[in-house]
């Protein structure tokens, strides 16, 4: 193997490590609610103080241009140590809401010199080849994000500070496997500086604005599946006598698959085009979402099926929509675009997280996580009007 692949081999195992920490108290939100008496609310916003804080880093690191004023792999070690810092910290101090919000928050903003910085050194190794490398990364991120889900069922569900600790230790390692390892590759360059003035023109140049649309409406989707299918997992399992840890393996399979979705979607998206697959990939998802409430309480084996070509598709589009954008706009002002772009997307996330506990309440489980399927609706829209434009050709070398 040669150096570059060892190089972008050991950078996705750095930032699946260091992603540990995104979903690490989501994993644990039933020993949580007991413990702490939460609510609706309060379980929700164990994952929206997460997004609030990568927005506010990414906009700042943005704004700062610390990705050039800091070397990359050094700004990747100390943001995965300080996140493992965060995490750690609730599972040996937090015994309320409130300092566990803070920290979460805190966590989040530090995860945004991980997933971005790491997005750069990948991007400073590939060129031809740039969809194949952002799904590889993705396919990490998704992994690491399942990996408390995996802490949790081997740990227990009423162990919850074992499991923040363990998942602040695998950040942790995440950071040091990128200091002694990862390096930059030979088309490293500046990266270009957040342009204020350039946001208005984003918002008015057709194309980009349809690919943002694709991207809003597959983080619709995303995330709110991402933090509350391990409850229904874990509801439908009770319902059938299962063991709980049965449903954190569950949902740890449900989300970790998810990599191979990137990793496959990345490969096909260089060959075939980013607005088929990400168009293929949100059909998929979007059914998913409106059927997969007729499992619930009914077979396990039928409906993990359907659980995990849920999480297979609903991620395998991610790295496309990125890659679309950065090929679809002005060179000089990429970091504007992708910057814009994430921060919107994980804004919009937070609307949809808080939604589904309460459309559980009002509907139940059965059509809660049907109202998911707008987003890739609204995203197949926005990407076949993308395909059909004269700009597709600037994506995936003319492939569209």
């Amino acid at each position: 193997m040669n150096k570059k692949w060892k190089t972008l081999l050991l950078l996705a195992a750095a930032e699946l490590l260091a992603m540990a920490v995104w979903f690490s108290a989501s994993a644990v939100v039933p020993a949580l609610t007991q413990a702490w008496a939460l609510d609706d609310s309060g379980r929700a916003w164990l994952t929206m103080s997460v997004q609030i804080g990568f927005v506010a880093g990414a906009f700042g690191s943005a704004l700062f241009n610390l990705s050039d004023l800091l070397p990359a792999r050094r700004l990747f070690t100390a943001a995965a140590l300080l996140a493992g810092l965060c995490t750690g910290l609730i599972g040996w101090l937090a015994n309320d809401l409130a300092s566990a919000l803070v920290l979460r928050f805190l966590t989040g903003l530090c995860l945004a010199g991980v997933y971005p910085v790491g997005m750069k050194i990948m991007a400073t190794w590939t060129q031809k080849d740039r969809g194949l490398g952002i799904g590889l990364l993705v396919g990490a991120l998704t992994l690491g994000s399942a990996a408390p889900h995996l802490l949790n069922a081997l740990g227990g569900l009423g162990s919850w500070r074992a499991v923040m600790l363990w998942a602040a230790g695998l950040a942790a390692l995440g950071g040091l496997l990128a200091w002694l390892f990862v390096e930059e590759g030979p088309y490293r360059s500046a990266s270009p500086k957040f342009n204020w003035h350039y946001v208005a023109e984003i918002l008015r140049e057709r194309p980009l604005v349809l690919a943002n649309l694709g991207y809003l409406g597959h983080m619709w989707e995303l995330y709110a599946m991402w933090a509350w299918i391990p409850v229904f997992l874990a509801a439908s399992f009770k319902v059938n006598g299962l063991d709980a840890r049965l449903g954190s393996l569950a949902a740890f399979a449900t989300i970790g698959v998810g990599g191979l979705g990137s990793l496959a979607a990345g490969q096909l998206a260089d060959r075939l085009g980013r607005t088929a697959v990400t168009i293929a990939s949100m059909l998929v998802s979007g059914a998913c979402a409106l059927a997969v409430g007729f499992f619930f309480g009914g077979s396990p084996l039928w409906l993990l099926l359907i659980c995990l070509v849920w999480g297979f598709s609903v991620v395998a589009d991610s790295a496309q929509f990125s890659a679309a954008v950065s090929e679809l706009c002005q060179p000089a002002y990429t970091g504007t675009a992708l910057t814009l772009q994430t921060s919107l997307g994980f804004l919009l996330t937070m609307v949809s997280i808080r939604l589904i506990p309460s459309l559980q309440v009002w509907f139940g489980w059965q059509w809660a996580f049907a109202f998911l399927a707008i987003g890739p609706l609204a995203g197949v829209a926005a990407m076949s009007a993308l395909k059909r434009s004269p700009e597709a050709q600037r994506m995936a070398g003319g492939r569209g």
